[in-house]
């Protein structure tokens, strides 16, 4: 199942939380919450206004942070997206 331009379905949804605040675990085990300003079809992330936990519990704020996708092990989306206009098809 593809979505739009061939991408696959976790790429669509992850497109579509794009202004909606999520949270993304690193392989360093970091927690990272923040609003999703732009995804790439590739995973790479740019958020906004997050609080990055790192893996000892201390947080810290930053004004924007980029993510590459080969670093993000999972991906918290809002719940509000599983009424996604994508899921009707």
């Amino acid at each position: 199942v593809v979505g739009n331009n061939r991408v696959g379905i976790p790429i669509v949804l992850l497109h579509d939380a794009e202004g909606a605040v999520i949270t993304v675990e690193t392989k360093k085990g970091e927690l990272i919450r923040g609003l999703l300003f732009e995804a790439e079809d590739m995973m790479n992330l740019y958020l906004q206004n997050a609080v990055v936990q790192d893996a000892s519990g201390v947080k810290r704020k930053v004004k924007q942070i980029y993510l590459r996708g080969a670093e993000i092990v999972m991906i918290i989306l809002p719940d509000m997206l599983k009424h996604a206009p994508m899921f009707q098809r």
